[in-house]
Protein backbone atom coordinates (compact mmCIF):
# COMPACT_ATOMS: atom_id res chain seq x y z
CA UNK A 1 0.00 0.00 0.00
CA UNK A 2 1.75 3.41 -1.36
CA UNK A 3 0.49 4.87 2.43
CA UNK A 4 2.99 2.46 4.28
CA UNK A 5 6.11 3.62 1.93
CA UNK A 6 4.48 7.11 2.04
CA UNK A 7 4.01 7.74 5.23
CA UNK A 8 7.42 8.47 6.70
CA UNK A 9 9.08 10.60 4.24
CA UNK A 10 5.75 12.79 4.05
CA UNK A 11 6.32 13.40 7.81
CA UNK A 12 9.98 14.30 7.29
CA UNK A 13 9.18 16.60 4.57
CA UNK A 14 6.82 18.00 7.00
CA UNK A 15 9.30 18.37 9.28
CA UNK A 16 12.19 19.83 7.20
CA UNK A 17 9.48 22.62 5.98
CA UNK A 18 8.21 23.23 9.34
CA UNK A 19 11.91 24.03 10.09
CA UNK A 20 12.68 26.04 7.30
CA UNK A 21 9.39 28.21 7.04
CA UNK A 22 9.93 29.17 10.97
CA UNK A 23 13.64 29.70 10.38
CA UNK A 24 12.87 32.01 7.70
CA UNK A 25 9.73 33.75 8.48
CA UNK A 26 11.38 34.03 12.06
CA UNK A 27 8.07 32.50 13.21
CA UNK A 28 7.69 32.25 17.24
CA UNK A 29 9.89 28.82 17.67
CA UNK A 30 7.02 27.99 20.95
CA UNK A 31 3.72 28.59 18.89
CA UNK A 32 5.44 26.62 15.94
CA UNK A 33 6.61 24.15 17.97
CA UNK A 34 3.03 23.61 19.86
CA UNK A 35 1.33 24.05 16.30
CA UNK A 36 3.84 21.41 14.54
CA UNK A 37 3.54 19.12 17.15
CA UNK A 38 -0.08 18.58 17.48
CA UNK A 39 -0.13 18.57 13.41
CA UNK A 40 1.80 15.26 14.27
CA UNK A 41 -0.13 13.67 16.33
CA UNK A 42 -3.23 13.68 14.12
CA UNK A 43 -1.59 13.01 11.31
CA UNK A 44 -0.22 9.42 12.99
CA UNK A 45 -3.65 9.11 14.66
CA UNK A 46 -4.90 8.94 11.31
CA UNK A 47 -2.70 6.70 10.05
CA UNK A 48 -3.14 4.38 13.11
CA UNK A 49 -6.33 3.82 11.92
CA UNK A 50 -5.36 3.68 8.13
CA UNK A 51 -2.63 1.22 9.02
CA UNK A 52 -2.33 -0.33 12.37
CA UNK A 53 0.21 -3.14 13.26
CA UNK A 54 -1.90 -4.12 15.99
CA UNK A 55 -5.65 -3.21 16.36
CA UNK A 56 -5.63 -4.40 19.99
CA UNK A 57 -2.99 -1.89 20.70
CA UNK A 58 -5.59 1.27 19.67
CA UNK A 59 -6.92 3.31 22.93
CA UNK A 60 -9.96 2.88 23.92
CA UNK A 61 -12.16 5.61 25.12
CA UNK A 62 -11.14 5.33 28.73
CA UNK A 63 -7.70 4.82 28.11
CA UNK A 64 -7.97 8.73 25.59
CA UNK A 65 -9.55 10.06 28.69
CA UNK A 66 -6.21 9.18 31.07
CA UNK A 67 -3.94 9.74 28.17
CA UNK A 68 -5.45 13.18 27.83
CA UNK A 69 -4.51 13.93 31.77
CA UNK A 70 -1.34 12.93 31.30
CA UNK A 71 -0.65 14.93 27.91
CA UNK A 72 -1.77 17.87 30.22
CA UNK A 73 0.17 16.78 32.54
CA UNK A 74 3.58 16.40 30.62
CA UNK A 75 2.41 19.21 28.48
CA UNK A 76 2.72 21.43 31.62
CA UNK A 77 6.39 19.83 32.29
CA UNK A 78 7.45 20.58 28.93
CA UNK A 79 6.21 24.01 28.37
CA UNK A 80 8.06 25.10 31.92
CA UNK A 81 11.16 23.53 30.82
CA UNK A 82 11.03 24.76 26.84
CA UNK A 83 10.93 28.88 28.84
CA UNK A 84 13.51 27.62 31.28
CA UNK A 85 15.78 26.68 28.29
CA UNK A 86 14.46 29.02 26.31
CA UNK A 87 15.57 32.01 28.92
CA UNK A 88 18.87 30.47 29.17
CA UNK A 89 19.67 30.19 25.01
CA UNK A 90 18.82 33.39 25.18
CA UNK A 91 21.84 34.28 27.22
CA UNK A 92 24.26 31.87 26.80
CA UNK A 93 23.93 30.97 23.03
CA UNK A 94 26.12 33.24 20.69
CA UNK A 95 24.37 35.67 18.45
CA UNK A 96 26.49 35.08 15.95
CA UNK A 97 27.06 30.57 15.09
CA UNK A 98 30.71 30.15 14.85
CA UNK A 99 29.81 27.49 12.21
CA UNK A 100 26.87 28.19 9.42
CA UNK A 101 23.27 26.48 10.27
CA UNK A 102 23.26 23.70 7.83
CA UNK A 103 26.47 22.67 9.60
CA UNK A 104 25.80 23.01 13.02
CA UNK A 105 22.30 22.02 12.89
CA UNK A 106 23.56 18.29 12.37
CA UNK A 107 25.89 18.56 14.59
CA UNK A 108 23.54 19.34 17.41
CA UNK A 109 21.28 16.99 16.13
CA UNK A 110 24.30 14.36 17.17
CA UNK A 111 25.31 16.15 20.56
CA UNK A 112 21.29 16.30 21.62
CA UNK A 113 20.75 12.64 20.61
CA UNK A 114 23.68 11.48 22.54
CA UNK A 115 22.28 13.42 25.74
CA UNK A 116 19.04 11.89 25.03
CA UNK A 117 20.22 8.54 24.66
CA UNK A 118 22.14 8.80 28.08
CA UNK A 119 19.67 10.26 30.31
CA UNK A 120 17.22 7.61 28.56
CA UNK A 121 19.54 5.03 29.38
CA UNK A 122 20.17 6.14 32.74
CA UNK A 123 16.45 6.22 33.49
CA UNK A 124 16.89 2.68 33.21
CA UNK A 125 19.32 1.68 34.83
CA UNK A 126 19.69 4.40 38.03
CA UNK A 127 16.72 3.06 40.65
CA UNK A 128 15.02 6.63 41.66
CA UNK A 129 15.50 7.90 37.52
CA UNK A 130 13.22 4.45 37.03
CA UNK A 131 10.42 4.99 39.99
CA UNK A 132 10.09 8.76 37.16
CA UNK A 133 10.16 6.70 34.01
CA UNK A 134 8.72 3.39 34.68
CA UNK A 135 5.83 5.58 34.55
CA UNK A 136 5.76 5.57 30.98
CA UNK A 137 6.46 1.89 30.39
CA UNK A 138 3.31 0.97 32.61
CA UNK A 139 0.87 0.86 29.43
CA UNK A 140 0.28 -2.70 27.60
CA UNK A 141 0.13 -0.89 24.54
CA UNK A 142 2.26 1.20 21.98
CA UNK A 143 0.30 3.76 20.20
CA UNK A 144 0.51 7.65 19.56
CA UNK A 145 -1.85 8.56 22.75
CA UNK A 146 0.15 7.29 25.17
CA UNK A 147 3.50 8.47 24.12
CA UNK A 148 2.56 10.93 26.54
CA UNK A 149 2.01 8.97 29.20
CA UNK A 150 5.15 10.58 31.44
CA UNK A 151 5.94 11.43 35.07
CA UNK A 152 6.54 15.14 34.93
CA UNK A 153 9.90 15.27 36.25
CA UNK A 154 11.00 12.52 33.62
CA UNK A 155 9.90 15.21 31.22
CA UNK A 156 11.76 18.24 32.96
CA UNK A 157 14.88 16.09 33.20
CA UNK A 158 14.65 14.43 29.78
CA UNK A 159 13.96 17.83 27.59
CA UNK A 160 15.55 20.28 30.09
CA UNK A 161 18.68 18.07 30.31
CA UNK A 162 18.95 17.86 26.60
CA UNK A 163 18.35 21.72 25.33
CA UNK A 164 20.62 22.79 28.04
CA UNK A 165 23.46 20.96 26.93
CA UNK A 166 23.18 22.04 23.89
CA UNK A 167 22.84 25.96 24.95
CA UNK A 168 25.74 25.93 27.36
CA UNK A 169 27.85 24.34 24.26
CA UNK A 170 26.90 27.26 22.38
CA UNK A 171 24.47 26.14 19.73
CA UNK A 172 22.12 28.95 18.32
CA UNK A 173 18.96 29.13 19.27
CA UNK A 174 18.30 28.36 15.00
CA UNK A 175 19.43 25.15 15.34
CA UNK A 176 17.87 24.12 18.80
CA UNK A 177 14.73 25.21 17.49
CA UNK A 178 15.04 23.00 13.74
CA UNK A 179 16.50 19.44 16.36
CA UNK A 180 13.79 19.87 18.15
CA UNK A 181 11.04 19.67 15.50
CA UNK A 182 12.83 16.49 14.81
CA UNK A 183 12.99 14.95 18.30
CA UNK A 184 9.50 15.90 18.16
CA UNK A 185 8.76 14.14 14.90
CA UNK A 186 10.71 11.17 16.01
CA UNK A 187 9.17 10.83 19.56
CA UNK A 188 5.44 10.71 17.85
CA UNK A 189 6.76 8.58 15.11
CA UNK A 190 8.25 5.70 17.19
CA UNK A 191 5.19 5.10 18.89
CA UNK A 192 2.96 4.95 16.37
CA UNK A 193 0.89 1.55 16.53
CA UNK A 194 1.57 1.85 12.30
CA UNK A 195 2.40 -0.67 10.04
CA UNK A 196 5.32 0.80 8.23
CA UNK A 197 8.96 -0.17 7.40
CA UNK A 198 11.82 1.70 6.99
CA UNK A 199 14.05 -0.96 6.03
CA UNK A 200 17.91 0.18 6.22
CA UNK A 201 17.47 3.67 7.27
CA UNK A 202 16.88 1.69 11.05
CA UNK A 203 20.84 1.50 11.24
CA UNK A 204 20.37 5.08 11.45
CA UNK A 205 17.30 6.34 12.69
CA UNK A 206 15.14 5.16 15.61
CA UNK A 207 11.38 3.73 14.56
CA UNK A 208 8.76 2.16 15.48
CA UNK A 209 9.95 -1.65 14.53
CA UNK A 210 12.73 -0.88 17.16
CA UNK A 211 10.86 1.33 19.45
CA UNK A 212 8.07 -1.42 19.83
CA UNK A 213 10.89 -4.02 21.03
CA UNK A 214 12.13 -1.59 23.66
CA UNK A 215 8.97 -1.50 25.45
CA UNK A 216 8.82 -5.37 25.47
CA UNK A 217 8.29 -7.05 28.41
CA UNK A 218 11.87 -9.60 27.64
CA UNK A 219 14.30 -7.00 28.90
CA UNK A 220 16.61 -9.48 26.43
CA UNK A 221 15.43 -7.51 23.36
CA UNK A 222 14.74 -4.26 25.24
CA UNK A 223 17.69 -2.18 23.99
CA UNK A 224 16.99 0.53 21.67
CA UNK A 225 17.54 3.90 23.98
CA UNK A 226 17.65 6.24 21.26
CA UNK A 227 14.53 7.66 20.40
CA UNK A 228 15.45 9.50 17.31
CA UNK A 229 18.69 8.48 15.86
CA UNK A 230 19.97 4.51 15.80
CA UNK A 231 23.88 5.63 15.85
CA UNK A 232 24.09 5.65 19.57
CA UNK A 233 22.62 2.16 20.35
CA UNK A 234 24.62 0.53 17.74
CA UNK A 235 27.86 2.45 19.27
CA UNK A 236 26.91 1.47 22.39
CA UNK A 237 25.97 -1.51 22.04
CA UNK A 238 22.05 -1.85 22.67
CA UNK A 239 21.04 -2.14 19.55
CA UNK A 240 18.56 -5.40 19.28
CA UNK A 241 16.30 -4.68 16.48
CA UNK A 242 15.87 -8.27 13.84
CA UNK A 243 13.76 -7.33 10.56
CA UNK A 244 10.21 -8.49 11.22
CA UNK A 245 11.14 -9.01 15.05
CA UNK A 246 7.65 -8.29 17.46
CA UNK A 247 7.55 -8.39 21.35
CA UNK A 248 5.21 -11.05 22.70
CA UNK A 249 3.94 -8.54 24.99
CA UNK A 250 4.58 -4.79 26.20
CA UNK A 251 4.34 -3.01 29.40
CA UNK A 252 6.04 -3.91 32.70
CA UNK A 253 8.04 -6.87 33.42
CA UNK A 254 6.52 -7.04 37.08
CA UNK A 255 3.33 -4.78 36.55
CA UNK A 256 2.68 -4.65 40.43
CA UNK A 257 5.90 -2.75 40.18
CA UNK A 258 4.01 1.07 39.33
CA UNK A 259 0.37 1.93 39.80
CA UNK A 260 -1.83 1.93 36.65
CA UNK A 261 -2.08 4.19 33.95
CA UNK A 262 -5.35 5.25 35.15
CA UNK A 263 -3.80 6.35 38.79
CA UNK A 264 -2.60 9.74 37.38
CA UNK A 265 -1.99 10.94 40.59
CA UNK A 266 -0.24 7.37 42.08
CA UNK A 267 1.75 7.67 39.35
CA UNK A 268 3.39 10.74 40.17
CA UNK A 269 3.75 10.87 44.04
CA UNK A 270 5.00 7.01 43.79
CA UNK A 271 8.58 7.99 43.03
CA UNK A 272 9.00 8.73 46.96
CA UNK A 273 6.85 6.07 48.64
CA UNK A 274 9.27 3.29 48.00
CA UNK A 275 11.33 1.18 45.54
CA UNK A 276 9.92 0.46 41.88
CA UNK A 277 11.04 -2.62 40.41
Amino acid sequence: MWTRRAAYPVLLLATVATAVAGLRYRLDPGLTTSAFQFAVIAYLVILERLIPYDRDWHPDRREWGWYGIYFLVTAAGSVTAQLLVEALVGVVSPARPALPLAVETPLALLVGSLASYLVHRWSHTNPWLWRLHGVHHVPQKVNVANNGVNHVLDVLLAQGGVQVSLSLLGFSQESVFAIGLFVITQGYFTHANIDVRIGWLNHLLASPEQHRLHHSTDLAEAGHYGSDLAVWDRIFGSYTWRPGRRPSAVGLKDPASFPGTEAVLASHLQAWRGPAG
